[in-house]
């Protein structure tokens, strides 16, 4: 049911291989470290301008262009013509695939993101997958924990599935969008080419091709002058 192949192209990555032999999409998170002690080597090919910190277990490919005060922790995989803005900060454990906009304030720790993902301005991605052409507007929120601290947990249609995981952000399929200042709480997962309209506070499985929007009427009345 969340097998990968349902929300993620294996050719928009090259690291499918993360993917292989596993049942459920989330399934390839822990697998995240353990690829990059393996696989990674370290190298900065990027076209760096102003000052940046860059750890020694990073690889960036030709390219990318990384702005001013950016920080790139390790171990991070970062691909071809991609921009990584001012302030960005990619922690631990991060893949990130070719032609992606990494935004300025932008976080990201243990997550994947498929080629030509957008995540612009102020996002937290945390444990989280994007797929290929994946849109956060700014502000949005990938929420990884839940508040008591327990098993992540995905909810579709009244049945609870366990994921192993304590801490889990969101799955978005390929081309999916979500608006400014969205939250998607800690086991979301968004089909293909699905959209959150802004400002919603998302939980559970959004069908591919669907749209979730916020139900809150607007009331207009007319302003109250104090007398002179």
């Amino acid at each position: 049911m969340f097998k990968p192949s349902n929300y993620l192209d294996e050719k928009g990555t090259d690291h499918w291989r993360l993917f292989a032999d596993i049942a459920n999409v989330w399934e390839a998170l822990p697998k995240i470290a353990p690829y990059l002690k393996t696989h990674l080597n370290p190298g900065v090919h990027a076209h760096l301008v102003g000052q940046s910190y860059i750890g020694e277990h990073v690889f960036i490919g030709a390219g990318t262009h990384i702005d001013p005060g950016a920080v790139i922790l390790g171990p991070a995989w970062i691909g071809t013509g991609c921009h990584i803005r001012p302030g960005a900060y990619v922690r631990e454990n991060v893949l990130i695939g070719n032609e992606c906009v990494i935004g300025n304030s932008c976080e990201f720790k243990n997550s994947i993101l498929f080629n030509k993902a957008q995540v612009p301005h102020f996002s937290y991605v945390g444990d989280s997958i994007l797929g290929v052409g994946a849109h956060l507007g700014a502000g949005v929120i990938c929420s990884n924990l839940k508040l008591q601290g327990d098993e992540v947990e995905v909810i579709d249609e009244g049945q609870k599935y366990k994921t192993g995981l304590r801490k889990f952000g969101a799955i978005l399929g390929d081309y999916a969008e979500v608006g400014c200042n969205a939250v998607l709480n800690p086991g979301s997962i968004l089909g293909r080419r699905s959209l959150i309209y802004p400002g919603v506070q998302w939980r559970g499985v959004l069908p591919e091709r669907s749209v979730a929007k916020a139900t809150t009427t607007l009331r207009i009345v007319k302003r109250r002058e104090k007398e002179k």
